[in-house]
């Protein structure tokens, strides 16, 4: 299986989760790694905290490339503390417009106790759409299983943690691409 420009095989790895609710917020991410039909690590750890602790941040992609990006988002976290936005939408503007990161094949979720927002590489910084329990984001290649039922779980009484373990586990139970080893990061 090859990836679209052809010259490597296709790496499909994982799905994050990203839940915001009553003041909390949780990303959550598997640790299945995946080249073509081979796992090749079950235990990577695709979510963790940046700058000084106060901002989670989820990878799914090639892992390099995200470890680039986490890189990058860290530097403009030095350059705008305080400012997740201003940081992100920084980053993505760098992501589109420079020739080597334009060539990095990752997203990424992030958040502080603000904002979660999801990062692509054509310059997409979105936040999640809120509903009146809270607001529910995911990527990667189980992110739309786990993105359903973070939705249909944001409206009980369920707390984000609880909200995003479920919905990981839905999701393990579904994409062959994502396992139950479920790494948690909460704000």
């Amino acid at each position: 299986m090859e990836s679209e420009s052809g010259k490597s095989p296709l790496m499909h790895a994982t799905t994050i989760i990203l839940v915001k609710k009553q003041g909390e917020t949780v990303i959550a991410g598997d640790g299945q790694v995946s080249l073509g039909q081979t796992i090749m690590k079950g235990n990577a750890k695709k979510v963790r905290r940046l700058g000084k602790g106060d901002v989670i941040a989820g990878f799914a992609g090639a892992t390099a490339d995200a470890f680039t990006l986490f890189e990058r988002l860290e530097t403009k976290l030095e350059q705008y503390p305080g400012q997740l936005t201003r940081a992100c939408v920084e980053l993505a503007k760098d992501w589109r417009m420079d020739r080597y990161l334009r060539r990095l094949e990752a997203m990424m979720l992030v958040a502080d106790r603000q904002v979660g927002l999801v990062l692509t590489g054509s310059g997409d910084v979105l936040e999640p759409e809120p509903s009146e329990g809270g607001a529910v984001a995911a990527i990667g290649s189980g992110g739309n299983y786990a993105l359903a039922a973070g939705r249909a779980l944001i409206d009980t009484q369920a707390d984000a943690e609880t909200i995003a373990r479920r919905a990981m586990n839905i999701a393990a139970d579904i994409c062959v691409y994502t396992n139950h080893n479920i790494v948690v990061e909460k704000i």
